[in-house]
């Protein structure tokens, strides 16, 4: 079941109602307020086109809620291209080609857990309603314009919701990827979480330190190690 935000907010705006409750007090902020604005105004504009479609802003709220975090996947903003974002960091529909760094990220597992991953399909739901909870920083992007809701508000919220998750819960898992993704390592108590870090899935970096961390069964057996379910990959 889906709630209203606020009373300010759109109906698009929604989150279900396990998030609220962890959530409630920045709802009433000027930040939310402020960034509500905005992309209410991104979304009524006729001359733009806003990925993802609004009812899957808040996806990965929807499939993983605040209890059944596990794990935390942190992205940057959403894909930029027709039909790839869906709400989940790095996941695309099932059916569309991989994007370079899913591709890759595909190819770890298989190396590392020496499984076989279909690569004609790139939708991760299954992995966020397992309790891999697939955060993009910024929640949503212009079409073909990558980085274009950049300090807009989206980054004060979710550092929020990274630091509620690492305030209030114990024994997560927190993968960063990339550049982008370690400097929200401040925002993590490490002493109570798990911290996998490396450079980018991208082609750019993949070989230079994804490749090789192995931190899909590091992952696992972290989880198991705290007698959580273990993720599957």
């Amino acid at each position: 079941m889906f709630y209203n935000l606020s009373i300010n907010m759109l109906n698009f705006l929604n989150i279900n109602k396990e998030w609220q409750k962890e959530l409630e007090p920045y709802f009433s902020t000027k930040n939310w307020k402020d960034l509500n604005s905005f992309i209410r105004n991104e979304y009524l504009d006729n001359n733009k086109k806003i990925f993802p479609n609004k009812k899957d802003i808040f996806k990965a709220f929807e499939l993983t809620p605040f209890s059944k975090v596990k794990v935390v996947i942190l992205g940057q903003d959403p894909y930029h291209n027709d039909g790839q974002a869906e709400g989940l960091s790095f996941s695309v529909p099932n059916g569309l080609t991989l994007p370079p760094s899913l591709k890759n990220i595909y190819k770890e597992i298989e190396s590392d857990l020496a499984v076989k991953k279909d690569f004609t399909d790139g939708n991760l739901k299954k992995w966020a309603e397992g309790g891999v909870f697939l955060l993009n920083s910024i929640l949503t992007v212009v079409a073909h314009t990558p980085a274009s809701h950049k300090d807009k508000g989206w980054e004060h919220f979710t550092d929020y919701v990274i630091k509620k998750i690492s305030d209030d819960k114990d024994n997560v898992v927190f993968i960063l990827w990339g550049n982008y993704a370690k400097s929200k390592k401040l925002l993590i108590d490490n002493k109570k979480h798990l911290i996998l870090e490396s450079v980018h899935p991208s082609p750019f970096s993949a070989r230079n330190g994804f490749f090789g961390s192995k931190h899909f069964s590091k992952c696992n057996e972290y989880l198991k190690k705290h007698k959580k379910g273990i993720i599957k990959w």
